[in-house]
């Protein structure tokens, strides 16, 4: 057992310092700290109180990049180790395939964690200067969320790269998880007025479909609405964890299947 964590450790290590050397992680950061900056500190008009709406927009910028950067890394993970066959003396160590899977996952989850905690560091110093309360309950338990968000977007883009090139995974990741933060908790509503081989789709998607719109706490964050429900913040836990798990295991089938 310890050895099993010394070596998913020492890949966790290896898959963050190899992340980290990309340029398009620093290019992506450096476009952050232009835009979420000023736009988060802006004063329309001099009106104080609708910087709040611009403190919104700094957070949807901040959840685009975060699922840009998810996304692009999860699909990477494997795909490169494939072309570059890289792989094989990874399994030569010895590494089994289960403990190679869960040790490149954990190393983007955690490069797309130091990304995250960034940007809200950004967003957190700007609230700080404009004389605004930011380290607050609710503060933490919408970055906790947005973690599980992100852990629950690379599981994702990680399974998809088994089953699609890692264009076509990426690119449907990248519809399916906006379209659900923005649509999602409608589609019930609309599966009533509609009927049909239609309700059943709207239906179908509605239950397995990533709700990314459940670890949404901008609002509530921006207009000081306060945190959620301990059992509701639980509940949400859960759902990452089992959809995360589930996506993890069904990339740990795929992996065990493909021929090296």
């Amino acid at each position: 057992m310890r050895g099993c964590m010394r070596r998913i450790g020492a890949l966790v290590k290896l898959s963050l310092l190899e992340l980290w050397r990309r340029n398009d992680m620093f290019a992506l950061l450096v476009l952050s700290l232009v835009l979420l900056v000023p736009l988060s500190m802006a004063r329309p008009f001099g009106a104080t109180g609708a910087t709040r709406y611009f403190d919104e927009a700094a957070l949807l910028l901040m959840w685009g990049y975060s699922l840009f950067i998810s996304l692009g890394i999860g699909g990477r993970l494997f795909t490169s180790e494939f072309a570059n066959r890289t792989v094989y003396p990874l399994l030569a160590k010895p590494v089994s395939r289960g403990e190679l899977l869960v040790g490149k996952y954990l190393g983007a989850v955690v490069a797309s964690w130091s990304a995250l905690a960034f940007f809200y560091a950004l967003w957190a110093i700007s609230s700080v200067l404009r004389g605004g309360e930011c380290l607050t309950f609710c503060f933490f338990q919408a970055v906790a969320l947005h973690a599980l968000f992100v852990a629950l977007a690379v599981a994702a883009a990680l399974a998809g790269s088994f089953l699609l090139t890692p264009s076509a995974s990426t690119t449907l990741l990248a519809i399916l998880f906006p379209a659900m933060f923005f649509f999602g908790r409608r589609l019930p509503d609309y599966a009533e007025n509609v009927s049909g081989v239609l309700r059943g789709l709207v239906n179908v998607v509605y239950w397995l479909a990533p709700h990314a719109e459940f670890f949404d706490m901008r609002q509530r964050l921006v207009h000081g609405w306060g945190g959620v429900e301990a059992g509701v913040f639980l509940a949400v836990v859960g759902y990452a964890i089992f959809y995360s798990g589930t996506l993890l295991l069904g990339a740990r089938l795929l992996f065990n299947r493909k021929r090296l």
